[in-house]
């Protein structure tokens, strides 16, 4: 008995103390949400969630439109906080919703309207970032920190965003592979571009604001998902878009959609929804009523309109079809709203002119006012004829006014009796009209009236000069020494032959002590080296017979010359746009011209370096430059004046900022070889040498100019 009450409770004590641990064991496994705050950086809602253990994976997320919500499930977690629901109260998030089920937790985000987020996990915790002013609540994950990128994924080259033609915005990425594949889809009211494949540099992790470019897109952001790289692009109103990929490049354009009010249906052509009609000569009121029921429209039909119509239209487009019955009538449309009022084309111009007639006699009848405007960056005196173009009105003269308007009204943006005074010591400008047109003038003011954007212009004129010159010839000559030295044929100076070295041929003669250079008297050949350098290396050997007392003499020339030079000239010149600028230096040769009296005055040449240009900025951030450069010098001196040498260049070219660019260059080159000899023994073998001489010179010239256009910073402080 005591051995079975033992087991027993051997037993239940092990069943306990199994229970305990299995309990201890899944307390210690289960994570809770502990905490739930919200912050605010700059523009962005930040809301933390923390819990009792770190949190090692992102959650799974999705968001909805209507009503604007976040809904981020945690699995196998639980809700420690004592209380499901937390007031957040910042600008995108209202209020924070912890819902527990079976197996997860799931946090609901409620939002004040949509918006983009992303999530990342901080210290262990989750941050959850919502960025404001997007339609359409778009998840952005962000990596972790030490998140393995598969091994094949290469780095993308570099996101390039520019402005297009008709206002499009042109976004180029480039590609480090053809293994890149781009996923483009439009969600919400974003672009949303995916590339598999690729990762993401640090330096382009960031948020482009692209709004000053004037395009549909707002914002670019740019995020790494290991493999892949994800980029939100935010366009504003109506836009379409296209895209192209090659090997090493991706290309998004999105353009705006042109939307004419009075247009039954948005974009090109027909786009409405597509019917067909199939009557014998019904009523044209009839076909528009049927029209009307289909598309919603309300119609409003005048009294003359009548008659009727037969036609079988198949599958067109409904506004189509109201054109072709308008047409076949010769009925009108205008548009107001969810209005259309159809009428003869007769009737509608006539109600048109008489509004139109009615605008100008209310302008007549209306008093007038006077307004001042302060101008900031133009000059008020030009503005001012501007206004009052093609009127009666007058503005005040002043320097760089045009001078008053002319006559018609055409193209005066004033009305008859409005006119504009320019003040030209405050620059303010005093326009008297009525309201409306008050209104128009302060709306041109603020588009004109504007800083213009400056250039800096640099020229390098780099000038380049190789030259190299080679020249050989020989001296020889003899001299008869006896009658010199007082005695007779045959007499002796001394009783031995002897050779004498010098460094030319007189200085040979007269290192033989023979009585120097005037015993030399005759010269056999004499065709030394020729150069333009005095100092030519010379080499004089003579012979001395004492049994004859006659001496002869060599002397050998040879000169080689090798030169180079540079001359860099840099004008460099700042100006605003499309305002032309000239800098130069340089001489004024003075010289005499005759007058029609017969007497001389004196008129000056101009010698210079000058770069004279006009720069036209383009909208995608280019340079237009309309240049001419002159690179003139000193000539020789002629018998009539001074010659000048000209190097010039006139030219148009687009350059983009901070590129450089060669707008021209010049290249010459002079070769040049001359032999003198002795007719017959100047082509001896070998000996012919002492009776020739040869010269070789080589020139190169060359000549390039460099533009360099850079756009000044409207923030740039000058020192």
């Amino acid at each position: 008995m005591k051995t079975v009450l033992r087991a027993t409770l051997a037993g239940a004590r092990a069943v306990w103390m199994a229970w305990l641990m299995g309990g201890s064991c899944l307390a210690l496994a289960q994570n809770a949400i502990v905490a739930v705050s919200g912050s605010v950086q700059g523009d962005t809602d930040i809301v933390r969630i923390e819990f009792s253990k770190p949190l090692t994976t992102l959650p799974t997320s999705f968001a909805t439109q209507n009503p604007a919500r976040i809904a981020l499930d945690f699995p196998g977690m639980t809700g420690g906080m004592g209380r499901s629901n937390v007031d957040i109260g910042q600008a995108t998030v209202q209020s924070a919703s912890i819902v527990p089920a079976e197996d997860r937790s799931r946090v609901m985000l409620s939002l004040k309207r949509p918006a983009s987020y992303s999530l990342q996990i901080v210290a262990g915790a989750l941050v959850v970032s919502l960025e404001p002013g997007l339609s359409a609540a778009i998840p952005v994950e962000t990596p972790n920190r030490g998140r393995a990128v598969r091994r094949n994924a290469e780095a993308l080259g570099d996101i390039d965003f520019r402005r297009g033609n008709e206002g499009a915005g042109r976004l180029r990425v480039g590609l480090p592979n053809e293994t890149v594949s781009a996923d483009i889809k439009q969600i919400g009211g974003n672009l949303v571009v995916e590339l598999s494949n690729a990762s993401l540099p640090e330096r382009l992790r960031r948020r482009l604001d692209v709004k000053d470019f004037g395009t549909p897109i707002q914002t670019i952001t740019t995020t790494d998902l290991g493999d892949r790289v994800r980029m939100v692009i935010a366009p504003q109103g109506d836009w379409e878009h296209t895209s192209y990929q090659t090997e090493s490049e991706l290309v998004v354009e999105v353009k705006p959609i042109a939307i004419d009010p009075k247009k039954l249906t948005p974009g090109a052509g027909y786009n409405g929804q597509r019917l067909s009609l199939n009557f014998q000569s019904i009523e044209v009121r009839q076909v528009l009523q049927v029209i009307a029921d289909f598309t919603g429209f309300n119609v409003v039909t005048s009294d003359s309109v009548s008659g009727s119509v037969t036609l079988r239209l198949q599958d067109v487009p409904w506004d189509q079809a109201l054109d072709i019955i308008l047409q076949s009538k010769g009925l009108g449309v205008r548009k107001n709203g969810r209005v259309l009022w159809i009428a003869p084309q007769g009737e509608i111009a006539a109600k048109e002119k008489l509004e139109f007639e009615s605008v100008i006699s209310s302008e007549n009848l209306e008093p007038l006012r006077t307004q001042s405007f302060q101008i900031n960056y133009a000059k008020a005196a030009d503005i001012a004829p501007q206004l009052t173009a093609g009127g009666t009105a007058t503005a005040a003269p002043s320097a760089g006014a045009g001078g008053g308007a002319g006559t018609g009204g055409s193209a005066r943006i004033l009305s008859s009796r409005g006119s504009a005074i320019a003040e030209v010591r405050t620059n303010q400008l005093f326009v008297t009209d009525i309201a409306s047109k008050l209104e128009q003038v302060a709306q041109l003011i603020a588009k004109i009236d504007v800083s213009v954007r400056q250039v800096v212009i640099e020229a390098r004129i780099v000038e380049a000069d190789d030259s190299f010159g080679k020249s050989l010839g020989v001296k020889l000559g003899g001299a008869d020494v006896r009658a010199s030295k007082g005695g007779d044929g045959g007499y002796q100076v001394s009783g031995e032959n002897r050779v004498a070295f010098g460094t030319s041929y007189a200085n040979a003669v007269g290192a033989s002590g023979l009585g120097g250079t005037n015993d030399v008297t005759s010269n056999f050949v004499n065709l030394p080296a020729s150069s333009g350098i005095t100092n030519v290396a010379t080499l004089g050997i003579s012979l001395f017979s004492a049994a004859s007392n006659r001496i002869m003499a060599l002397e050998i020339s040879a000169i080689e010359s090798d030169g180079k030079g540079k001359v860099v000239s840099s004008p460099r010149v700042i100006t605003a746009d499309q305002a032309k600028a000239v800098i130069e230096q340089g001489v004024e040769i003075p010289y005499q011209v005759a007058t029609s009296s017969g007497a001389t005055s004196i008129a000056f040449k101009k010698a210079t370096l000058r770069l004279e240009v006009t720069p036209q900025i383009t909208p995608d951030g280019n340079v237009n430059l309309d240049l001419e450069v002159n690179k003139d010098s000193v000539g020789a001196s002629t018998s009539a004046g001074i010659a000048i040498n000209t190097k010039r260049v006139k030219t148009q070219v687009l350059v983009e900022n901070g590129g450089t660019v060669v707008i021209g260059g010049i290249f010459t080159m002079e070769e040049q070889e001359n032999e003198n000899k002795v007719p017959f023994f100047g082509d001896l073998p070998v000996a012919g040498y002492l009776f020739r001489n040869k010269s070789r010179t080589t020139a190169k010239k060359e000549m390039l100019i460099f533009i360099t256009p850079k756009l000044v910073s409207e923030r740039a402080v000058v020192r």
